[in-house]
């Protein structure tokens, strides 16, 4: 199997204080990976420079083949429009669009036209159950439809990875389960690596494997 993510030696440093210290990993394509750790241990600042939008203090990082240790802010941003998708705890929806509007706003960045950008977005949507609201506004969903919303938008790039911040951190343990399900769907039927970070034992139990961030330090405490 394939690396999807390639880690070698990374430092990342904040405020004079190492807060990942030579980190070496890899995860492959198609895998399922829980970071964990206690608070302020430096697991989003794992997930942002696996996600580029951090950059490693020393090191190398790969991601979905590419070297992008040393890439520019503009080389970064094109990686992460082709190959990355992002699911957040707080959602991250503009209020003033409809579902379909706010699915469809990162094909805008590739230059693509409203109408077949919303076409692509109708699927996304479809494909997590939401087709019947795309005409609503965020203000009109709940927090799992938003979330729902949320996955879809990051699905509307076709991704090859999946990086999730605690993304049932806002939801009840009903609507936490669901999402963790269509998570799992999509990484099953459509091959995507999945990275998600979560302070939830049960939801990392759920992943193939769990890295652990503590001290600087990033260790397996469960492999696939």
């Amino acid at each position: 199997m394939s690396a999807g993510i390639v880690l070698q030696g990374i430092t990342r440093h904040l405020g004079g204080q190492a807060i990942l210290d030579q980190v070496s990993l890899s995860i492959p394509v198609g895998q399922t990976c829980a970071i964990v750790g206690p608070s302020g241990s430096g697991k989003s600042t794992l997930l942002n420079l696996i996600g580029l939008l951090d950059q490693p203090c020393s090191g190398r990082l790969l991601v979905d083949g590419h070297d992008m240790t040393r890439a520019s802010a503009a080389q970064r941003a094109i990686m992460r429009n082709r190959s990355l998708g992002f699911v957040f705890q707080s959602f991250n929806l503009l209020a003033r669009l409809t579902a379909l509007d706010n699915v469809a706003l990162p094909l805008s960045y590739r230059g693509i036209g409203l109408h077949a950008a919303r076409r692509a977005a109708e699927l996304q949507l479809a494909a997590v159950g939401l087709q019947a609201r795309r005409l609503h506004y965020p203000a009109q969903l709940s927090g799992g439809q938003r979330q729902r919303v949320a996955i879809a938008r990051a699905l509307v790039t076709e991704p090859r990875l999946l990086l999730a911040d605690e993304p049932t951190g806002n939801l009840d343990s009903t609507t936490a389960a669901d999402i963790l399900l269509l998570l799992k769907a999509l990484n099953r039927e459509r091959g995507l690596t999945l990275v998600m970070v979560t302070h939830d034992p049960g939801m990392a139990s759920h992943m193939q494997r769990c890295l652990q961030v503590c001290g600087g330090q990033v260790s397996d405490v469960r492999a696939a």
